[in-house]
């Protein structure tokens, strides 16, 4: 997979786990979750921050990778500690694991 391919692979994966998190989540509860809501916004900023490049992470995006893989992580970790075990869950957990697996992969192709 070509570095652009990837880059737009990991944009998608982070913008439909923000949307999960974000959209979904607080709907399906009826209110607004401040933990579901700072999730999704973390994601939007990791995205926005992978995808566009500002100067404050222009020389650091190895350190963006990891920073982005990490986060992702504890989400994982988070919902396996306290999370809703249902279809959407376990979904948006699978796009979690991929959205690791590009960030690794992008990491290689940098290197």
């Amino acid at each position: 997979m070509n570095r652009s391919t990837l880059r737009i692979v990991i944009a998608v994966l982070g913008l439909i786990t923000a949307f999960v998190h974000g959209v979904l989540l607080n709907m399906s509860m009826g209110k607004v979750d401040v933990l579901f809501t700072l999730n999704a916004l973390g994601y939007l900023a990791l995205v926005a921050a992978f995808f566009f490049n500002p100067s404050i992470v222009s020389g650091r995006r190895r350190l963006l990778s990891y920073a982005f893989m990490a986060f992702t992580a504890v989400t994982i970790v988070a919902w396996v500690a306290i999370g809703q075990r249902s279809s959407l869950g376990y979904l948006t957990k699978v796009d979690e694991l991929l959205l690791i697996v590009a960030l690794a992969l992008n990491l290689k192709n940098e290197s």
